[in-house]
């Protein structure tokens, strides 16, 4: 037992939930972001001008959603090169394979093709022929076993997720709302896991306002501390940078919390607001506005579809008031009165920016 745990930490196999829920995980979302879903909005905005290049750049980018995910997700294990490299046909195949839960499959797969690459990295002399025979061999066969029912079950879980929504639009869209943007803020990955569930629809225009809740509140939130740099940190950037202070006082969360759990219904109630683009979109909130850029890329499918036939005032006040005002002013207002009481108190949310 000695000598195999002593093999892992030489070749830094680390079988932990940090490891692979938050490292790979996170990763895994860059990747979806620097593929499937950056190749969408280019391919939104040549449509949208009528530049043919421009989607046609973006249909490249798209088809390269599995490689580019796979191969981010060996970054954060640490893969060597060879077997990092190889990673790009293991994730083509879990990705195609996978089905609508093609992203949940790629992460499982990968994660066991890159630690067997791992395993085998330099420890021949062909380590030319070994490491990649060894990472693609593993991840394809993997793939072809796994990704079928991993992909299926994470669509059937998603489906569930967006009947119920459909069903029950207040209750589901509290619930949504608040967990995904609660996870947002954690040091877990929000678009991994809304890309993995394939959380489009209502229940994607929960997801996005649980986590604009989360962004645009405790950029406001945290403005007499943090200043104009503290509001765009985590207006457009992220969130996460309070979880060292939530750390020290938990309380400064609950304005946030609070403020999704009114948007989420809000969102699914009042204005029906849907995630019709990239399910990754649903779980970025405000991040480089690319949730907002997502629902505008939704509205688009859904015209040249004909499912909708044009983008309207309702829709267009529905986004601003649930990504940007409402989880604004309610965030203030619930600070206000957790600073009154005594449960925020003066540099509790200061950053060092």
């Amino acid at each position: 037992m000695e000598k195999i745990r002593n093999f892992l930490q030489r070749k830094d196999i680390e079988v932990s939930a940090k490891r692979y829920g938050i490292d790979a995980l996170g990763a895994m979302a860059q990747g979806l972001f620097a593929s499937l879903l950056i190749g969408t909005i280019i391919a939104t905005l040549g449509e949208q001008i009528g530049v043919e290049l421009l989607v046609t750049v973006g249909g490249y980018a798209k088809a390269a959603t599995g490689p580019a995910m796979a191969v981010a997700i060996g970054h954060a294990l640490h893969t060597p090169p060879l077997a990092l490299f190889s990673l790009a046909a293991v994730g083509s195949a879990a990705n195609e394979l996978g089905g609508a839960g093609g992203p949940l499959a790629v992460l499982a797969v990968t994660v066991l093709a890159a630690e067997l690459g791992k395993a085998v990295s330099k420890e021949t002399k062909v380590d030319i022929l070994v490491t990649p025979l060894v990472t693609v061999l593993s991840g394809v066969f993997a793939a072809m076993l796994f990704a079928p029912a991993i992909g299926s079950a994470a669509g059937a879980v998603g489906g569930a997720i967006m009947w119920a929504t459909e069903l029950q639009p207040f209750f589901m869209g509290v619930v949504i709302s608040v967990i995904v943007g609660i996870a947002l803020t954690l040091p877990i990955s929000s678009a991994a896991i809304c890309a993995a569930l394939g959380l489009t629809g209502l229940a994607g225009g929960a997801a996005l306002a649980g986590c604009c809740a989360q962004m645009v509140g405790f950029a406001v939130l945290s403005f007499r501390e943090n200043k104009w740099g503290g509001l765009f940190a985590q207006g457009i950037g992220t969130s996460m940078l309070q979880m060292g202070n939530i750390v020290k006082n938990p309380k400064i969360w609950i304005p946030a919390i609070l403020t999704s759990a009114v948007t989420g219904p809000v969102a699914t109630c009042l204005f029906g607001l849907e995630m019709n683009g990239a399910a990754v979109a649903s779980g970025m909130g405000t991040c480089g506005l690319v949730g907002q850029i997502g629902v505008y890329t939704g509205w688009m499918s859904d015209i040249a579809s004909g499912a909708k036939a044009a983008v309207t005032a309702m829709d267009w006040m529905g986004l601003f008031l649930t990504c940007f005002l409402l989880p604004g002013v309610l965030t203030w207002l619930f600070g206000l009165f957790f600073r009154k009481i005594g449960w925020i108190k003066e540099k509790d949310l200061a950053l060092d920016l």
